[in-house]
């Protein structure tokens, strides 16, 4: 397959136009589509100002409001969206109309979304592409804030894929247009992928709503140590119920977490230093997505990641009563009847 000439970027906030506006800088014909107004007339009026450790660029890319897709007249050959999870099926019922013949829609979100796209577009014009810690914030409007160091060679950011795992020029081509925003590669795994990121969703995503600690804080604390490696482990038995092949979850093997479960030392160790190379890439701005959006007062994601976790346990009937306990309090603090903080998890940390 040719490079991805035309490439759409639907969700233009955080992680959308981050990517998309480094896609922008690299010179690729890249059009970003969103639904915040204010974002779009700042991108338009001043560009996409992007922030991070190489200091601050500005990147022009066309920039449409999802309402205005009639007017397109070239197809995309790509879509990668980025999208919350709870707008994935009306966004790609407005995009499939403008794919080109063998375009297709990628998916770069939080939670496991390709059934939900492939049911709309057909499996043939669905991949998976997962996101591990790009750390993105969209600030205000006209900027977006790249939170965590570049992976580069250390940390593969992008790990694209087909459903079935068959490794196509498709993915070698969308590898290839990845590669010019931070690391990434081509996975035979993706359903593996997209759970051991979901087993990482559910612990950062659900303690950071019920603490109200950023990234850094929540990997760094000792006393919420016992609890990130319970909610881990049980994460780790429901992806091998499904017979998945699990990958690193901060840096350690899934077999590793189930061991630290169980008090080896060997396995806590190996777990503290996955841990702290994490760390040491995030910035105190860090914060799940999850957890902005609550202090923002803007719906979550937690339904498709740390929900989405405890819906898969109770269909296969399987025990998670530490992720049963921190989606609860997680919830209780997204509807506002519960203030975050650190001693919410007391009660089963």
């Amino acid at each position: 397959m040719a490079a991805l000439a035309r490439i759409g970027v639907f969700g233009a906030g955080a992680v959308g136009g981050t990517i998309g506006g480094l896609l922008a800088l690299a010179g690729r014909d890249v059009t970003l589509i969103g639904q915040w107004r204010e974002h779009i007339a700042a991108v338009r009026g001043h560009g996409l100002r992007i922030v991070d450790a190489a200091g601050t660029r500005v990147a022009r890319p066309p920039i449409l409001h999802h309402e205005e897709l009639a007017a397109l007249t070239q197809p995309f050959d790509v879509v990668l969206l980025c999208v919350k999870s709870y707008d994935t099926e009306w966004a790609v019922k407005a995009v499939a109309p403008h794919l080109a013949p063998d375009g297709f829609v990628a998916s770069l979100q939080n939670g496991m979304n390709e059934a939900m796209i492939a049911s709309i577009v057909g499996v043939e014009r669905t991949v998976g592409v997962g996101i591990s810690t790009i750390g993105a914030n969209a600030t205000e409007p006209g900027e977006v804030l790249r939170t965590s160091s570049k992976g580069g060679a250390k940390h593969t950011v992008f790990r694209a894929g087909e459903i079935d795992g068959r490794i196509t020029p498709r993915i070698e081509a969308l590898v290839e247009l990845l590669n010019l925003v931070d690391s990434a590669k081509a996975t035979d795994n993706l359903m593996g992928e997209r759970w051991s990121k979901l087993v990482i969703n559910s612990i950062t995503h659900g303690l950071a709503a019920a603490t109200g600690l950023n990234s850094r804080a929540l990997m760094v604390s000792k006393e919420l140590r016992p609890l990130t490696i319970r909610l881990a482990a049980e994460g780790v038995r429901v992806g091998r119920t499904q017979h998945l092949k699990l990958v690193d979850i901060y840096g350690a093997e899934a077999d590793t977490w189930l061991a630290a479960e169980r008090g080896d030392a060997q396995a806590l160790a190996d777990i503290e230093n996955g841990l702290q190379g994490r760390y040491r890439r995030a910035t105190e701005d860090e914060r799940p997505s999850v957890a902005l959006d609550i202090m923002r007062g803007r719906r979550s994601e937690l339904a498709f990641t740390s929900g989405a976790l405890v819906a898969k346990a109770r269909e296969l009937r399987i025990a998670v009563p530490a992720q049963e306990a921190l989606y609860a309090v997680a919830q209780r603090v997204e509807r506002g009847e519960l203030k975050a903080a650190p001693e919410n998890t007391m009660a089963f940390a």
